[in-house]
């Protein structure tokens, strides 16, 4: 199946789902931090970002601790990180919200960091893909780990004009940091 090409820019949705939260007994889950994988794994996805030439132009996240604490080590990992707006609605956000979010956004930035949750990652994600390299899409109805990285791309005047099936999947990468 492939989307259709568009016209106007290449614009690129660069998909981060949060790193491995802990689960302390009587916190909120809004309120969960990183577990130590998670500490780990944050710094190696920024830099596997920075490897891949994959760096934003501007950061959206959620308002969630683990979110905010896997944004904050991916992108201490870069000389000067991008603009970053904290989003309450990415928080436990389906597609259709993740969408509206998105659709938002100014049509100067170019490359978009998406930094939240599954399922609605997942999801968006599938939504959004009308084709893939490789067996990217595979790896994504596999599964969308923590710290996962999906990259898409698409052409289009503004992000008002991305819609199902018009990215192109090009990669998916689970970033680990190594233990101590």
């Amino acid at each position: 199946m492939r989307g259709p090409a568009g016209t106007g820019p290449l614009r690129r949705l660069v998909v981060l789902r949060h790193a491995k939260s802990a689960r302390p007994p009587g916190v909120a889950d809004h309120e969960r931090p990183l577990a130590p994988r998670g500490r780990r794994d944050a710094p190696a996805a920024g830099r596997a970002l920075a490897e891949a030439d994959r760096l934003p132009d501007l950061a959206l996240c959620s308002t969630a601790v683990r979110a905010r604490q896997t944004w904050e080590l991916a992108s201490a990992q870069w000389g000067t990180p991008p603009p970053v707006r904290f989003d309450p609605r990415l928080y436990a956000a389906d597609v259709p919200e993740l969408l509206h979010v998105v659709r938002e956004v100014a049509p100067e930035v170019a490359t978009l960091l998406l930094v939240g949750h599954n399922p609605g990652l997942e999801d968006l994600v599938l939504d959004l893909a009308g084709d893939d390299l490789g067996d990217a899409l595979g790896q994504v109805r596999t599964k969308f780990p923590t710290s996962a990285i999906a990259d898409l791309t698409w052409h289009g005047p503004t992000w008002r004009d991305l819609t199902p099936g018009t990215a192109l999947l090009t990669s998916v990468t689970v970033p680990r940091g190594r233990k101590e």
